[in-house]
């Protein structure tokens, strides 16, 4: 059976040093810079090449997440903050951003890229395409469950699961609350984690329901070693380093086939307790928020979690043999695994009183207690009647230790082929239109069949797609249709099923893809493949990559703001959405079903300040849109976009007509980030 990594979070030093002492076999930290937890405390340049060195010495990885989305205007800056990773040493990148990915590995051939579960990948066909791509690991999405990743983890590919700590309500990648309601956008590192405010579907203004409790599968260790888990994650580069040791400890105690203390991890951390999430696929018990008594717990909990890395953890064992001989220098030398090392001292005096013997010697060379060696075994060639004081000796054990320590170090430490790559953007390409065409998002076929006559194409949402009735109605509009796929798949093979048979029986051949599982599943079925905004395209390395990777053509970020359109450099024609609620999240878990049941649907849930938010429920997953109607006016569209994407939600086939034909809509209007932005990365 394999014995997964333990990969701590590690948002400071100081958690870092503790998740070590705790056991942990790797770290993950990020940055100032390009960080999905820009609130953490985070390392300086100095501290992180402090953190590579000491992960090093205790034959720990440490990856390093540069896991947000990257702007045209930053990437110098996120070259040169490649080149300064690599260059020290680091185990591996985590990486969101498709173009991101492009540049590490023109800047560094050799490096280790790993797909941030941001990329909302949560198939084998899309896990096996990425793989293809050349990423070394994969993070699915936190909704998969255990059948899913069982089928992930038989690919190949190195797979990380994460088995305890926050759930997000979204699934992480495709939440794009905060920024539209705050411009902090999780996408760029700073999610205002908004889903934790009062939410409700029936107007109780104290109900959070969009607040998970916190996931825990470290009873599950098991079960997650057996299908093949390579790298088992804590989440938590936000916490106390209290919570890191508690969690590191009871995972290490698990996988060892020791019952978890949960209760010790319940008091240091929770929201209301655990839930085993998506994993066993019953989604029963999964809502909670922080309470009072919770905090009371962690308080009396801490002094007894301290007692856990109080000390410096003992990891090698090593072989010492001491020469003291008569006229020559005293010589210690001492193996450790394959490193060996030898140091030598002053030469010993006539004992004046009590010489020293063997029994001194080992006292002396043991006082280990402040590095990671602890002495295995002790052998000594002494001559009789010599002496050396212990100060002397003491000198030599710390010139043994340090220099085992600096060998391991660079044993450990990765060295790159760092090229001088210098970032060459490609040249653009766009068609100037009279009027801009547009593509229409429709989730019925009412809409479907009015928006046909002002729309160059037809996104038919998966009720419309993978229904061969409801398409007969519109078979007429099949050269004028792209299939949306469902944006979250449970059944990978019934779905790709329903596609092939849907394409062939209507020839129809285009594809709307929302994440990496879209873009594999059409690929295999022989689709032409068009792209969501929500594969989060947010500058020209991205969409010149889609291009490359067989994409027809792309909508832009809506987290873009205008200047970045302008700034756009590529190949692939990009379009961008000027008009619709929406999408806030993407949740495998309904808000309204957990609060009052699927009998008493509202259609929507109210935050708190009695703004209504529509919930989509779709076979499997929810939408909860943004109440807010998103409009872009014609005028205000640069030339070099492409086409425009109108996603609607209730719209009748009237209204449907009237904003196809370019009536301007009523009631509570908001142009997005399209022109304030997002909040600045500081």
């Amino acid at each position: 059976m394999n014995t997964p990594e333990i990969l701590a979070p590690a948002g400071s030093m100081e958690t870092l040093r503790v998740a070590l002492r705790c056991g942990a076999d790797a770290v993950y930290a990020g940055g100032k810079y390009f960080s999905a937890r820009n609130s953490a405390v985070n390392f300086t340049d100095e501290e992180l090449s402090e953190a590579v060195r000491l992960c090093h010495m205790y034959s720990a990885k440490i990856y390093i997440a540069v896991n947000t989305i990257i702007s045209d205007s930053e990437i110098g800056k996120f070259c040169a903050y490649i080149r300064f990773l690599h260059e020290n040493g680091i185990d591996g990148c985590i990486v969101q951003d498709w173009g991101a990915a492009v540049l590490i590995r023109n800047i560094v051939p050799d490096a280790v890229i790993h797909a941030s579960t941001q990329m909302s990948v949560h198939t084998a066909a899309g896990a096996q395409l990425l793989g293809s791509l050349g990423y070394s690991r994969i993070v699915p999405a936190r909704e998969c469950n255990k059948n899913t990743l069982a089928k992930i983890c038989a690919l190949g590919t190195e797979t990380e699961i994460f088995v305890h700590g926050a759930l997000c309500m979204s699934v992480s990648g495709q939440c794009y609350m905060s920024a539209a309601i705050g411009s902090r956008s999780a996408n760029r590192g700073c999610c205002g984690q908004a889903c934790r405010l009062p939410y409700s579907s029936c107007g109780d203004k104290n109900y959070c329901a969009l607040s998970l409790k916190d996931l825990s599968l470290i009873p599950r260790v098991r079960e997650l070693s057996e299908i093949g888990a390579d790298s088992l994650k804590i989440e938590g580069r936000m916490k106390r380093p209290e919570y890191v040791a508690s969690a590191v400890h009871e995972l290490k105690k698990s996988l060892d086939g020791i019952n978890p203390d949960m209760h010790t991890l319940r008091g240091i951390f929770s929201r209301s307790g655990f839930t085993d999430g998506y994993f066993t696929g019953k989604r029963s018990d999964m809502f909670g928020q922080r309470e009072k008594e919770d905090v009371v717990s962690a308080r009396e909990l801490i002094p007894k979690i301290h007692e856990l890395y109080r000390s410096e953890r003992q990891v090698y064992e090593i072989d010492i043999h001491c020469v003291m001989k008569c006229g020559q220098p005293v010589r210690i030398d001492a193996q450790c695994g394959d490193v060996f090392v030898s140091v030598c001292g002053d030469i010993p005096d006539k004992a004046q009183k009590l010489p020293t013997d063997c029994e001194m010697l080992l006292k002396q060379i043991s006082k280990l207690g402040d590095t990671v060696f602890c002495v295995g075994n002790f052998s000594a060639d002494i001559d009789s009647g010599l002496f050396m004081s212990a100060g002397k000796l003491n000198e030599l054990r710390r010139e043994m230790s340090q220099r085992l320590a600096e060998n391991i170090i660079t044993k450990n430490t990765p060295v790159y082929h760092i090229t001088d790559y210098s970032p060459v953007l490609p040249e653009k390409s766009y068609i100037k239109h009279e009027r801009l065409p547009l593509r229409t998002f429709c989730r019925n076929i009412n809409q479907a069949k009015a928006a046909a006559e002002f729309s160059e194409y037809i996104i038919t949402d998966e009720n419309i797609s993978l229904s061969e009735p409801v398409l007969n109605e519109i078979e007429y509009l099949s050269d004028k249709i792209i299939l949306s796929p469902p944006r979250f798949i449970h059944d990978e093979e019934k779905t790709a099923k329903q596609l092939e048979y849907i394409k062939n029986k209507f020839g129809i051949k285009r594809l709307f893809c929302h994440t990496p599982d879209c873009i594999a599943i059409g690929k295999k079925l022989g689709f032409e493949l068009y792209g969501s905004y929500t594969l989060n395209i947010f500058n020209s390395y991205s969409a010149e990559y889609m291009k490359n990777i067989g994409l027809k053509d792309c909508v832009f970020s809506f987290e873009a703001k205008k200047s970045q359109y302008l700034q756009l450099s590529t190949g692939l024609c990009v379009g961008m959405p000027v008009y619709g609620k929406i999408p806030l999240m993407l949740t495998v878990n309904c808000p309204i079903k957990n609060e009052i049941g699927c009998k008493k649907c509202t259609g929507f849930i109210t935050d708190r300040i009695r703004r209504k938010l529509p919930v989509f429920c779709h076979a499997g997953y929810t939408e909860i849109l943004n109440p807010d109607v998103l409009y872009i006016d014609s005028e205000d569209i640069p030339e070099n976009v492409s086409f425009g994407i109108v996603m609607l939600s209730d719209e009748s086939p009237e209204q449907t007509r009237d904003i196809l034909s370019g009536i301007k809509p009523g009631g509570n209007i908001t142009r997005g980030l399209y022109r304030k932005g997002l909040q600045e990365i500081k």
